[in-house]
């Protein structure tokens, strides 16, 4: 069983579904404006460790106090340490955005507020946006003479090639809607709906096989950097190999039988 307390942190509030199914973080620094700190970093990766340690199937990430994440903690930073303490200090972004793609789970980001630097970095890891009208989104690090380098690999591979390098170089602030024009964000709620949006989201998502997302997840992730005739020979053996789990076979049984089905996750 998963245990929320045992994942948690000062930094980080961890709560898990009663079936167990949906793990949701909630980072909680607001007087830090939710910074990505050592602790934070650490209590999303046993939140990752967890949920691929059980049946979650859907992390849902979310900031404290009306902000997502404002980026990397300046405070951590090495200064006066030497290349290799900055090399280690800024690949814990790089090392958790590696480690969100391999987790089982889906990951959705919750965003009603700030999402900045490498808070954008860490939504745009997520394979779900859900965003608040009152979202913003950028990357303001530009202002302090450093270059969002890390969060560019997750943003650049969502966001169209244009406004993609605009948002890098300006530091510009854009809104939800613009953030959904360009690839972004997956969808934008009024402030009173938001919640329900998420939750919504967040149950369809859990009702599938855990076979199909974790299966489909990695699928979808190893094409990605394929050529397009690579990519299908590729996905023709990773559909063989979804339609022979038992949980297809339990799956076309329930659709044909008219009742829900019960997933087994093998």
């Amino acid at each position: 069983m998963t245990d929320a307390e045992t994942l948690g942190n000062d930094d980080l509030s961890v709560s898990v579904s009663d079936d167990e199914l949906v793990i949701e973080a909630t980072i909680d620094r607001p007087e830090r404006r939710n910074a990505l700190g050592e602790d934070v970093m650490a209590g999303l990766h046993a939140v990752l460790a967890a949920a691929d340690d059980g049946p979650a199937r859907v992390i849902v990430i979310r900031g404290a106090g009306g902000t997502f994440c404002s980026g990397g903690d300046l405070s951590e930073f090495p200064i006066g340490q030497g290349a290799q303490a900055y090399r280690e200090g800024f690949g814990a972004l790089a090392g958790l955005i590696r480690r969100m793609q391999e987790t089982s789970s889906l990951t959705v980001a919750a965003v009603d507020g700030p999402c900045l630097a490498g808070g954008l970095g860490l939504a745009a890891s997520c394979e779900f946006v859900v965003a608040s009208e009152d979202a913003t989104f950028g990357t303001p690090e530009v202002d302090v003479g450093l270059f969002p380098a890390q969060a560019l690999a997750p943003i650049m591979r969502t966001v169209t090639e244009k406004a993609g390098l605009k948002l890098l170089f300006t530091g510009e602030r854009i809104d939800a809607a613009r953030a959904r024009e360009i690839g972004l964000v997956t969808d934008v709620h009024p402030p009173e709906a938001f919640e329900d949006a998420v939750e919504a989201l967040v149950d369809e998502l859990a009702t599938n096989s855990p076979v199909l997302i974790g299966m489909g997840k990695e699928a979808y992730y190893a094409q990605r950097g394929m050529d397009f005739e690579a990519a299908l020979s590729y996905l023709k053996e990773m559909i063989a190999l979804i339609a022979m789990s038992e949980d297809t076979e339990e799956g076309i049984d329930a659709f044909l039988t008219d009742r829900e089905p019960e997933w087994r996750g093998r």
